[in-house]
């Protein structure tokens, strides 16, 4: 496995494995992930997967009480990670969670859908068929808690960000920047073109793990009306209180 390792502050370091955002590279960040995640390695803080890298934040002072100060703690995590890595298998394929993600689209709760759908001489109709045709990977969660930047979105309903963010986007809004689309999960400013919004709250806070969605993660998003909208809300509020 081609790889690169690189020094992120006095305790971090970052496993670059491609340059390009590819399901083959996303595939080894998951792979490396799981492992780390299967079996904890006691010196490691935590790790963190985004679009071609993971990122490693070290506890250096045990591994100075690991080694008895003989070595630097970057060189012996250096060392430790290229044994790890050298020894991790890739030829099994690695078994990503399928979820289906209810939207409302357009009217209050997708109030850019029109603006997409004009950008790129569509209706509003083919919109929501092209998104919901879609097979999305979550790339990485980051932004916000929960909030999942997706791959697989088509070019056929691209839209640029807003000049001017709203101060406000509603808690599980689902937008389109540019060649991505994303979930709000929590209220927030932000730029992104808001073509409806999810019933499913992907922050849970008093659940673990707190986010319904990581890394590796494919997505389907289901089209669905603003009467089975409301229900699905009731009843998932219902289910967070309880």
């Amino acid at each position: 496995m081609d790889y690169k390792l690189f020094p992120l502050g006095d305790q971090g370091i970052v496993i670059e494995l491609g340059k390009d955002i590819s399901y083959i590279t996303q595939h080894k960040v998951q792979f490396i992930s799981s492992h780390l995640q299967d079996y904890p390695v006691e010196w490691i803080i935590e790790f963190i997967p985004s679009y071609t890298t993971v990122t490693i934040y070290y506890h250096a002072m045990k591994i100075e009480q690991l080694t008895k100060g003989r070595v630097l703690p970057y060189h012996y995590a250096c060392e430790q990670l290229n044994n790890l890595l050298s020894s991790i298998v890739l030829d099994q394929r690695f078994e990503s969670r399928i979820i289906e993600i209810p939207v409302c689209y357009g009217g209050e709760y997708g109030p850019d859908l029109d603006y997409v759908a004009k950008l790129n001489h569509i209706s509003p109709e083919d919109v929501i068929r092209i998104h919901t045709s879609g097979d999305y990977m979550v790339y990485m969660i980051g932004f916000a808690p929960g909030f999942p930047y997706l791959g697989g979105m088509s070019e056929r309903i691209a839209a640029p960000r807003r000049k001017t963010p709203r101060l406000q986007i509603p808690e599980r809004s689902v937008g389109i920047a540019g060649n991505q689309t994303g979930i709000y999960p929590l209220e927030t400013p932000g730029g992104w073109q808001i073509i409806g919004r999810t019933p499913i709250f992907l922050f849970r806070p008093e659940q673990d793990p707190p986010t319904l969605l990581k890394a590796g993660d494919r997505i389907k998003f289901i089209s669905i009306s603003t009467m089975e909208f409301k229900e699905r809300e009731a009843r998932e509020k219902h289910d967070n209180n309880h």
